[in-house]
């Protein structure tokens, strides 16, 4: 175990002085009736006189952040859920005791405070203490500095620490729910269902993704944790439930970078009746939704850019964006040869597994167009090859009816109008199979019990994923998905 420093001796030092005076260091109830900030907006525009004479009672409780001793009348400042606010406190108003209580206070202790609002000579709203109550004692200094790029992984690692210290960390933890809550009401007003489904599967289905693998010691099983919700929702469609959708976690054992952590959350959405159009004006929708209600702007900067969601997201196809960039038409019939070919002219790398010509217009599509999608795009018409659970297009089957949304380069949402025919389903998963022989690791299994649901008949849908983090990540402008999870996925230290 490692040495105490000084500063934690003398708060363990404190700690037992307050054992001798009878008071509990670690506190217990404490009803408080009045926040920071309320108490700003009620009685910030009254004068000074106005508050001494009406001696507007609150009750507070929070950490202490800053403290000014001045013998025997003091200021100092708490945070607590919503902000800051100062206090005074004065030996003539507490008594000799409860001051003396005071002054044994440490930044980082969380006391509560009832008294009255006033105004200092400088016009700052202060509470004035008529009562101070120790409720915690904070035996581990606060940092003095947490801010700087030294100690970003840090403050990863110590988000309580982060959220005490940084109020932009706060303000987006407490912005994330305002956000999911408004999708769920976007999602009830359409009169979607919110439900849930497992976590623990035995089939690896849903999305292209490598696994996190556990074992089941009863069923003495392996099992994945889940890497996609879209097969049981649509299990529900099966079952009559028409319009469904999930916020849930789900796990991708893959690499860590600005824009993934392995464990996410996911959206997925599911409308009987629906089709890939009824997804993209869901989609839309409730985009602008979010900017309307909860930050009341349209225009977002993220990751070096100004994204514009007041106007209508752009359409475009995957084959008519490759070619705008490469001169290469993927509409025309060609062979694989003829792709391998191109690929190898443009220097892009095939694995065996890929030597397909939608698995090879795929990579022209990341290496050429991707990262240049910055205002908000729906690209449709993705290649058969890599979107076994989607509906072929009726006019051209080598495609397939689905879009990805793309913002500033990244994707944000996957799309499809539903594949219902469980024989074409069947003949996709065996393509799968084969894939995952040639070294296609992100490959599906072959779900059986999926395959007998669409035998029983699922009517025509329409169905989407939204990455929730990238999604809040883009409305509380932060460029790492890091900041809008509370607790990252993080490399232990040595």
């Amino acid at each position: 175990m490692r040495e105490l420093s000084e500063q934690e001796l003398v708060r363990r030092d404190k700690l037992n002085k307050l054992v001798e005076m009878g008071v509990n260091p670690f506190g217990s109830r404490f009803d408080v009736s009045d926040y920071s900030v309320s108490i700003k907006e009620k009685f910030g525009e009254k004068t000074h006189d106005e508050l001494e004479d009406e001696k507007n009672m609150v009750t507070v409780a929070g950490r202490i952040l800053f403290i000014r001793k001045m013998g025997k009348a003091s200021f100092f400042s708490i945070k607590d859920r919503v902000g800051n606010i100062q206090v005074y406190i004065s030996i003539n108003d507490v008594g000799e005791e409860t001051y003396s209580l005071f002054k044994m206070a440490d930044i980082g202790d969380i006391v509560g405070v009832t008294g009255y609002v006033m105004k200092t000579g400088t016009g700052e709203i202060t509470i004035k203490c008529l009562e101070y109550t120790h409720l915690v004692k904070s035996l581990k200094p606060l940092p003095e500095k947490f801010h700087g790029l030294s100690d970003v992984e840090e403050r990863f690692r110590h988000r309580y620490v982060d959220l005490i210290m940084n109020d932009d960390a706060r303000t987006v933890a407490f912005t994330r729910p305002k956000i999911i809550r408004t999708i769920q009401n976007f999602m009830d007003d359409r009169n979607f269902v919110e439900v849930e489904t497992p976590v623990l599967g035995s089939v690896l289905t849903g999305a292209a993704a490598r696994p996190f693998i556990t074992h089941h010691n009863a069923q003495d099983i392996d099992m994945y944790l889940r890497i996609a919700l879209e097969i049981p929702l649509k299990k529900l469609l099966v079952g009559g439930m028409d319009a469904v959708y999930e916020i849930g976690r789900v796990f991708r054992n893959e690499g860590m970078d600005p824009k993934h952590n392995p464990e996410f959350t996911l959206m997925e959405a599911y409308l009987a009746y629906s089709d890939l159009e009824g997804m993209m004006e869901l989609t839309e929708s409730m985009f602008k939704t979010i900017a309307q209600n909860v930050f009341g702007k349209y225009i977002y900067h993220w990751c070096g850019y100004d994204i514009d969601l007041s106007k209508s997201f752009k359409r475009v196809s995957m084959a008519s964006a490759i070619k705008e960039k490469t001169g290469i038409d993927f509409e025309k019939e060609m062979t694989v040869e003829e792709a391998l070919a191109l690929a190898e002219e443009h220097h892009i790398p095939v694995l065996e597994h890929q030597k397909s010509v939608g698995h090879i217009m795929n990579l022209f599509f990341e290496k050429y167009v991707e990262e240049t999608l910055i205002q908000p795009t729906f690209l449709y018409g993705h290649p058969v090859e890599i979107s076994p659970l989607t509906k072929k297009n009726p006019k051209d089957s080598r495609f397939v009816d689905r879009f990805e949304l793309f913002i500033g380069g990244k994707e944000f949402a996957n799309a499809y109008t539903e594949l219902n025919d469980p024989i074409d389903q069947l003949s996709r998963f065996e393509e799968q199979l084969k894939e995952r022989d040639l070294g296609n690791e992100e490959a599906n299994d072959i779900d059986m019990d999926f395959i007998e649901a669409l035998l029983y008949g699922m009517p025509p849908a329409g169905g989407i994923g939204f990455g929730i983090d990238r999604l809040c990540m883009l409305f509380t402008e932060q460029d790492t998905i890091r900041e809008v999870i509370l607790f990252p996925t993080m490399k232990p230290k040595d």
